[in-house]
């Protein structure tokens, strides 16, 4: 493992691209997942990284398997949505598949989360075959369980972000405030259902091939 800090200069934007154009080199297929707690920053980062690489990356998020929210409330799961039951993971580790073994000829469709109305949108992201670095992100893609653990078999490399806690927790209850709870809800979310999730996740850290340490400013990442 890797441990890098974005308090340095050797730690940009710019220097991981460079680290992704070297792995791109050979021409082929390469599936890159950032783990990372919730509210870390990895669609920002991950969407950074995809305007970097001009028409050459996708990203396909993780949370495009939540489980639908009429699922959630018959498994009696709802209050805990964004644990690590509350996905079809089985489901995210066969697209995944899909994208490792994809033929020349094929469109892949991926679902997409949308936070505006809680619920995943099927086939919403469509995957040519020559899109050369496909980007995963999500929370448990490190997570050595259930249908989980298919999932780092399956990237050809995983970063972590990491993030200090007292920032993290303000951008999640930000979060949460802007699509639709009032303050008190969102922290009490937060510390209910987020920062258990938060704490597993942190577990599965050392299983990461580089950990960048992000000193995050507004965009959610360092400059």
């Amino acid at each position: 493992m890797t441990i890098e800090s974005c308090t340095t200069d050797a730690c940009t934007i710019e220097t991981c691209l460079e680290k992704l154009r070297v792995r791109l080199a050979n021409g082929q297929r390469f599936i890159l997942g950032i783990v990372g707690q919730p509210g870390s920053g990895k669609s920002t980062f991950a969407q950074a990284l995809v305007a970097g690489l001009h028409g050459r990356a996708i990203v396909v998020p993780m949370d495009g398997f939540d489980l639908a929210n009429k699922e959630l409330v018959r498994l009696n799961r709802q209050s805990r949505k964004g644990a690590e039951d509350t996905f079809d993971s089985a489901g995210y580790a066969a697209l995944l598949n899909r994208l490792r073994h994809q033929a020349q000829d094929e469109v892949i469709y991926a679902p997409e989360f949308r936070r505006e109305i809680e619920e995943p949108i099927a086939s919403a992201i469509a995957i040519s075959a020559d899109i050369q670095l496909v980007i995963t992100e999500g929370n448990y893609l490190l997570l050595d369980r259930g249908h989980w653990s298919k999932v780092p078999g399956l990237l050809d490399e995983t970063w972590y972000l990491a993030i200090e806690t007292d920032l993290r927790q303000q951008r999640l209850i930000a979060r949460h405030m802007q699509f639709g709870r009032d303050k008190q809800a969102a922290q009490e979310w937060v510390q209910r259902t987020d920062e258990p999730n938060a704490v597993l996740i942190e577990s599965t850290q050392g299983r990461a091939d580089r950990v960048f340490n992000w000193v995050a400013g507004e965009s959610g990442i360092s400059r």
